[in-house]
């Protein structure tokens, strides 16, 4: 998602990463501490919080400090068995059974047990913010059977609902019971079963994770601590990259072969493979007119997408497509609903149907609304991340073609998703959320179920659009089991996706990432998917974290 243009000249590049390095990393590097950089800001805030996903935890919170039961690789198309052992279905698919591992203890010393599972989804239940899945709304009750087996008895058939339970961070008990608001509780000092959970060092520039002293896998983690600069933007975080200073990074970087592989063939690599989520340029549908299928398709006809990919994206990704599936979704992809001309370039195609809409240029070119003020745009993007930025401005550039007053806004992240969870915005580029199946991307984005009122946060479906049709069709997948008929299910989610153009896909986000096997070996590639290379890309960064090794001397 992120990125950065390294057009400033070398002397220039290293002394920019000498203050910054110098201003935030007072100590030099200790052996076996891997520097990771995943987050663009400028400043860390202490929050350890693995339950509520708005409150902008520090990773890797949710997939390193805490664990899930199941972990699912979009790059194998597996499950992988983690804090569970196994699962099993009862016949009518009312209630899931999961075998916990036996031996793990949380980082304090305390065993972890069935009881901590069930607990972790009671505090769900009575406290809704924290359920971002909802897991709730399918849900009848959750118990503990013995120590090591915990089953989930389900309200109706909803198979989909596996993977939201198998992918749930798991806390302790003895921890968050006297928790007073889990809301807002920031956790400070984290108590996990994975393999990074003491906090070093935690100041507003750098923060370091070192082991868990208890962790389950014998010998595991390899690595002693897991290290954190505050890098404001991309272009920054680039430079502590191309430099050397940072073992693994999620960041968009231009002419990546040249401006580091190149620099260090042996040991730098990288990997950007369209398993990432899409890339959306999302209208508020609450908002005139943004209510008009009319208006969404000529917005998105406006656009010239080869271009976007080329400019911004220094073609590291493809034009999305009429369903916006990436490409771990492939055989799932409905080719009647793939070539919607709406994703494609046509400017008469887009004046003709806002003309159709009502919005007519009046004799200075510009569109008006019906009450006759201009129509005038905001797009909001976040600051720094250089390839959102110029997304956004050549999105802007093509807006202004079809008589649209566009203009880029840029926002600090924090304030920027804020913005975007509240639906307090126009028009805003920001990223979707998967699954195993796209069950959970089309959920998402079509069924009234996900939508929230304007101020409330919304885990996903910032455009606040819901459709009766789509959602008949995703409550008919979620009770079968059929594979054919779960793609039969789908294929009209699609088409009813194409036709409705909720949200304007503009290309599948590579799953970002770039390593340095300099001082740690161990890294996925496309030689050895076993998980994304992308930090970014939870839970798959279990996975990762727990396979690398420091480099022998």
């Amino acid at each position: 998602m992120k990125s950065a243009l390294l057009l400033v000249p070398v002397v220039l590049l290293v002394a920019l990463l000498v203050a910054s390095c110098t201003s935030s990393e007072p100590r030099p590097r200790q052996p076996g501490t891997l520097f990771v950089s995943v987050e663009q800001q400028s400043a860390w805030v202490r929050n350890f919080n693995p339950l509520f996903t708005g409150a902008g935890s520090r990773w890797p919170t949710r997939a390193g400090v805490y664990e899930c039961m199941e972990v699912f690789i979009p790059s194998t198309g597996q499950w992988t068995p983690w804090l569970a052992t196994a699962h099993a279905w009862s016949e009518d698919h009312r209630t899931l059974r999961f075998t916990l591992r036996e031996g793990v203890r949380w980082s304090d010393g305390r065993p972890f047990t069935a009881g901590d599972v069930a607990f972790t989804f009671q505090l769900l239940k009575k406290h809704p913010a924290l359920d971002a899945g909802g897991a709730w709304r399918f849900l009848e009750d959750v118990r503990a059977e013995g120590t090591h087996a915990v089953a989930f008895q389900f309200s109706r058939v909803y198979i989909p609902g596996f993977s939201e339970l198998a992918h749930q961070p798991i806390v302790p008990r003895h921890v968050w019971e006297k928790v007073a608001d889990p809301v807002t509780f920031t956790n400070p000092e984290p108590v996990g079963t994975g393999p990074f959970t003491q906090v070093n060092v935690f100041r507003n520039q750098v923060y370091e994770l070192g082991r868990n002293p208890n962790y389950w896998q014998p010998g595991k983690p390899a690595v002693s601590a897991l290290r954190f600069l505050a890098f404001p933007t991309n272009d920054q975080a680039n430079l502590a990259l191309v430099e050397g200073e940072v073992d693994w990074a999620g960041n968009f970087v231009p002419a990546v072969d040249r401006t580091f592989v190149s620099r260090d063939p042996e040991h730098h690599t990288r990997w950007f493979p369209l398993y990432g989520s899409t890339v959306f340029l999302y209208p508020n549908t609450t908002r005139p007119p943004f209510n008009d299928v009319r208006v969404r398709k000529a917005l998105s006809m406006a656009l010239d997408r080869e271009r976007l990919v080329d400019i911004a994206m220094y073609g590291y990704t493809r034009p999305a497509d009429a369903t916006a599936l990436n490409d771990s979704y492939t055989g799932w992809r409905d080719a009647e609903a793939a070539s919607g001309a709406w994703v494609r370039h046509d400017e008469a195609a887009a004046n003709r149907l806002m003309d159709e809409a009502g919005l007519t240029r009046g004799p200075d070119g510009l569109r008006r609304m019906p009450d006759g003020q201009p129509l005038e745009l905001e797009l909001e993007v976040v600051g720094g991340w250089s390839d959102w930025v110029r997304a956004g401005q050549v999105l802007a550039r093509d807006l202004r073609k079809l008589g649209i007053q566009a203009h880029l806004k840029t926002y600090e992240f924090g304030a920027w998703y804020a913005r975007l969870q509240k639906g307090e915005f126009q028009l805003a580029i920001a990223w979707s959320l998967d699954g195993p199946t796209p069950y959970t991307f089309y959920k998402w984005l079509l069924s009234p179920r996900t939508v929230r009122p304007v101020g409330e946060v919304a885990a996903a479906n910032w455009h606040r659009f819901g459709d009766v049709e789509a959602d008949a069709l995703l409550t008919r997948f979620e009770t079968e089991s059929s594979p054919e008929k779960q793609k039969e299910l789908m294929a009209g989610v699609q088409r009813r996706f194409s036709e409705l153009a909720p949200a304007i896909p503009l290309f599948p986000n590579p799953s970002w990432g770039e390593a340095s096997s300099k001082r740690f070996t161990g890294f996925p590639s496309a030689q050895n998917p076993y998980a994304r290379l992308s930090p970014h890309a939870e839970p798959d960064s279990l996975l990762v974290l727990t396979a690398l090794a420091p480099r022998e001397p």
